[in-house]
């Protein structure tokens, strides 16, 4: 597609697959991570992402699942320049050339705005969007309802190229506190390994308002937005424990999913009641 440029391929790892027998969405993340820093490079923006210092957004549909040994790729662009600038990304079965994940990502450089020169090269390089639109979904009134879901601190290895929590390391933290707020519900590892069933996120939102440094330590709450028959939408926010000051924020959207059909279950009556007592009231 014009205007769009390839900035990772490789494959899925069987042990980068979690307990869904699918692509851990913290993994997709780590490969979004690169493809935004070569594309940062290719808009002539990489000293800029290094740096850091602003806010970044990401929006993603998941439309297909990847498993062990598929082949992918990434392709990435500038979409626009309103309200800061828009990038998009594709994550493309490389076996079909089909479209199996769609990504936005959103600067929020208000703080320091791109240079005149800097937007003038974007303009020149800006592609069309051909993947869905976002859809807005309502946050909790408060945070005073959710309950932690995990806790730690930064370790060597969660640190990115530039010294701070990385992004992928920021999502397998997140996947820690879903695998937590599903053992509160009653969705155990018992559970899904004796019914065959499994939480499968088909949608993501999360916002990076801060940064965590080597040795710092975190705090991850969450509450359910959303109830229904078969879905529920989690939202966990990530803060620092010492301040209170929020370091990012995740929206996951997903159902319980039937592992041998690969469809979406019906959750058993006892797990949608102990859901209800996380559910927190949303704007």
């Amino acid at each position: 597609m014009p205007g769009w440029s390839e900035t990772y391929r490789g494959s899925v790892p069987p042990w980068e697959c979690d307990v869904t027998e699918h692509f851990t969405i913290a993994y997709y993340f780590d490969r979004l991570a690169e493809s935004a820093t070569t594309l940062a490079d290719i808009l002539g923006l990489g000293g800029r992402l290094r740096a850091g210092g602003f806010g970044r957004s990401f929006d993603v549909r998941f439309v297909r699942e990847l498993r062990a040994g598929s082949s992918f790729h990434i392709e990435g662009a500038a979409l626009d320049l309103e309200d800061g600038l828009r990038l998009g990304y594709r994550v493309v079965d490389s076996a079909n050339g089909e479209t199996v994940t769609w990504v936005e990502e959103r600067w929020d450089p208000s703080g320091a705005p791109l240079s005149a020169e800097m937007r003038a090269a974007i303009a020149g390089q800006v592609a069309v969007w051909p993947g869905p639109a976002i859809e807005p979904r309502p946050q909790p009134l408060r945070t005073d309802g959710l309950v932690a879901t995990a806790r730690g601190r930064v370790k060597p290895a969660d640190l990115d190229a530039n010294g701070r929590f990385g992004l992928g390391p920021v999502v397998h933290r997140f996947t820690d506190s879903s695998l937590q707020a599903g053992a509160a519900i009653g969705m155990t590892a018992e559970f899904m390994e004796a019914n065959r069933r499994g939480f499968s996120t088909f949608e993501l939102s999360l916002r990076l308002s801060g940064a965590l440094s080597l040795d710092d330590p975190y705090l991850i709450e969450t509450g359910i937005a959303h109830l229904g028959s078969s879905s529920l939408r989690y939202v966990h926010r990530m803060c620092d424990p010492r301040s209170g000051e929020e370091i990012a924020r995740l929206g996951q959207f997903g159902v319980n999913l039937d592992l041998d059909a690969r469809r979406p279950a019906r959750l058993p009556e006892e797990l949608r009641a102990k859901a209800a007592r996380l559910v927190v009231p949303v704007a």
